[in-house]
């Protein structure tokens, strides 16, 4: 048997991997680099589906780490079940949030100062003014705080809010203040004037936006969700929209992608991007450091970051998924 690697980025383009493995291209396509048995250390094609991004899994009986180069991990790991106890699932802490917070505060900022009107006016020829809410003095809620949710919060400090408030799974204290559990996030909601999702995508949080939450959210706030779609119930956010009491920034949507017919493209006061928070000219360097990083260290049997789970291991996570996880809460 030999000790394959699969990358879904040409090897040769990546400067500074280590010896030893043999580094075989898959980026997806419908022929398999090798016999998946031989693979020791898979990286999933990167916005490639579910679908084929678990479609070697079954093969791969030698596989010690899946290396995912998203922030969640939703899409692979249901195809987890395939492997032997012991493979560590890792994720990409340290790529995402950069751009990820950039495209939230572009979301925002364009929802409450009207850009997509001023863009329909453009193309009309009308001059479209008028008052606008600002997001200086608003209170904003961060719903899923780790380094994507901190990433968030820097890039907002200096538009002088009146507050931030910051949700987790569990209460800790961070440099900029409490992070609240998620037992309190219906008594902060009314107050909140923007609600950003930034959580991952688990049972847990399926449909953490329900019909409940959305009407504890105060009159006239704005919705920001760069998390999963499916973190938000559709149904529930579409009447919502439709009675004009709240507005949303979507970045994921379910279904992904959302179909030409589908109502929430023409519901009133909301702006959706394509799931486009990670993917910018910032990815293609920081995912060639972060795997060779990875590798490296998988060469010389040191301790691999961003373990996010190990299989077979009791309560399915690893020790330190808690803090990895929600370091990473977003879609991208």
């Amino acid at each position: 048997m030999t000790a394959d690697v699969w990358l879904p980025i040409p090897p040769e383009d990546i400067e500074g991997l280590p010896e030893g493995p043999n580094y075989r291209f898959w980026d997806g396509g419908e022929d398999l680099p090798a016999d998946p048995a031989d693979c020791v250390y898979y990286v999933v094609p990167y916005m490639k589906g579910p679908d084929i991004g678990q479609r070697p899994l079954p093969g791969m009986s030698s596989v010690q780490v899946v290396q995912t180069l998203s922030a969640g991990i939703d899409h692979v790991e249901p195809g987890l079940g395939y492997l032997r106890p012991g493979v560590r699932l890792c994720n990409a802490r340290g790529v995402h949030e950069a751009s990820t917070a950039e495209l939230t505060l572009t979301l925002i900022l364009a929802s409450l100062r009207g850009v997509p009107d001023f863009v329909r006016a453009q193309d009309r020829g009308e001059w479209l003014s008028g008052f606008r809410p600002a997001l200086a003095d608003k209170n904003v809620l961060i719903v899923g705080y780790g380094s994507i949710g901190a990433a968030i919060e820097d890039r907002l400090t200096p538009f002088e809010l009146a507050r931030v408030a910051r949700v987790a799974r569990s209460e800790r204290t961070t440099e900029r203040g409490l992070v609240h559990p998620l037992t309190e996030l219906s008594a902060l909601l009314p107050d909140a004037d923007v609600v950003i999702l930034s959580t991952p995508l688990t049972k847990n949080t399926r449909h953490l936006v329900n019909s409940d939450f959305l009407a504890r959210m105060k009159d006239g706030a704005l919705l920001v969700n760069v998390a999963r779609g499916g973190v938000v119930d559709t149904k529930a956010l579409l009447a919502e929209l439709e009675s004009g009491r709240i507005t949303a920034a979507l970045d994921v949507t379910d279904p992904e992608p959302l179909p030409r017919e589908h109502p929430l493209w023409r519901a009133p006061g909301v702006l959706i991007s394509p799931h486009v928070g990670g993917p910018t000219s910032a990815f293609l360097p920081r995912a060639k450091r972060l795997l060779v990083d990875q590798l490296s260290r998988f060469v010389n049997r040191e301790p691999l970051r961003n373990v996010i789970l190990t299989t077979g291991a009791t309560g399915k996570r690893a020790t330190d998924a808690t803090s990895a996880q929600e370091s990473d809460e977003t879609g991208v």
